[in-house]
């Protein structure tokens, strides 16, 4: 066989390292080996946001709806005004109130100056003992008709400040039940509704359990509140009913949310997740997980550095991590990264295919 000239040589190898540099080697892909791991299992449930402190205003006194200055879902602050009602009727009566106080102060005067004139005189002799003694009832009188008086103005004053009704706390209304010219009565048979309000801090969420885990939620005194956009909100402060419902074989657990949460409100449902359970479970990397439709799966590394793709069925997922419950084995290898490894896989299948 004739001698490959020197120069062929020279190009050849020249050509092979252009190839090499313009198609660099692919890096290592990141990869995590399955294993099974005690943990604990967190099951989720439904639960409905409450308001600790929720209050409905009723009417006080007789009187007409003037304004309304807040709508239901309307946020206040402690001290607003929420309802104003007419108090003419109302400061009728406390000035009818005042005036039959200042007669019986007049009255009480009048009849203590006669009891002391009665009993200087009766010291002289020149009053009997029956004059006395019915100046000493006058008096008495006159005083029982000035506390009398006196507690009429109270109420009559009390009449007066019920027309205006001011928050008790910040919070947020929940239903008006009145509007603006509407009358309203203090009773009988019971004062009528005005609003309905709440305080948004502090909150709870009210979750029915199975009885079965009652003892474990107890046992761990956490929940993990799951709001929208994968936040979470941690309450270590956990009440679990001491009784359960024959019927359903339930158990209500109440959750405080710790602190003001923006995007939580009375009558909201989330899911609330507790500890459930101690168990081995097999955990891999959320970010692992492929979905195409019905389709779940990991890419898995195995013996010579193959490559596949393989359908799992998961369970429930934690903190990033996400259990498999079938097809997957302890000790395998995954590929944490599914979009290079599809696109190793594509490059494999293309430098497999037959060149022509």
């Amino acid at each position: 066989m004739p001698a490959i000239p020197r120069g062929l040589l020279l190009l050849a190898a020249t050509l092979v390292a252009a190839q090499c540099i313009a198609q660099p080697a692919a890096p290592p892909l990141p990869t995590h080996v399955a294993e099974l791991t005690s943990s604990v299992r967190h099951e989720a449930w439904d639960g409905v946001v409450e308001a600790i402190r929720q209050t409905t205003l009723t009417a006080q006194t007789n009187a007409k709806v003037l304004d309304l200055p807040f709508d239901a879902g309307d946020a206040f602050t402690q001290g607003s005004v929420l309802v104003r009602l007419s108090d003419v009727e109302q400061q009728a009566g406390l000035s009818g109130a005042q005036a039959r106080l200042a007669a019986a102060r007049a009255e009480r005067r009048e009849a203590e100056t006669d009891w002391t004139r009665t009993a200087e005189l009766f010291k002289q002799h020149a009053k009997s003992q029956a004059q006395l003694d019915a100046a000493t009832a006058r008096r008495g009188t006159t005083d029982a008709a000035v506390n009398a008086a006196q507690a009429a103005v109270r109420d009559a004053e009390q009449q007066v400040r019920y027309t205006v009704i001011k928050a008790p706390y910040d919070g947020v209304i929940l239903h008006r039940d009145v509007h603006v010219g509407q009358a309203v009565q203090s009773g009988p048979p019971e004062p009528q509704r005005l609003l309905s309000i709440a305080a948004l801090t502090p909150l709870r969420v009210d979750v029915v359990v199975p009885q079965t885990v009652a003892a474990a939620i107890r046992a761990a005194n956490e929940a993990t509140i799951r709001l929208d956009g994968g936040r979470t909100v941690v309450s270590g402060h956990i009440t679990v009913f001491p009784y359960a419902d024959p019927a359903s074989h339930t158990v209500h657990v109440r959750v405080l949310v710790p602190g003001r949460v923006d995007s939580l409100y009375p009558g909201m449902t989330v899911p609330v997740a507790f500890p459930a359970s101690r168990a081995p479970r097999l955990l891999v990397p959320a970010s692992a997980v492929v979905s195409r439709g019905e389709l779940t799966a990991v890419y898995v590394l195995g013996p010579h550095d193959t490559l596949s793709l393989r359908q799992v069925r998961l369970g429930h997922a934690d903190d990033g991590q996400i259990e498999v419950l079938a097809g997957l084995q302890a000790g395998e290898r995954i590929v944490t990264d599914p979009t290079a490894a599809a696109q190793t896989l594509a490059r494999r299948h293309t430098a497999d295919e037959p060149r022509p």
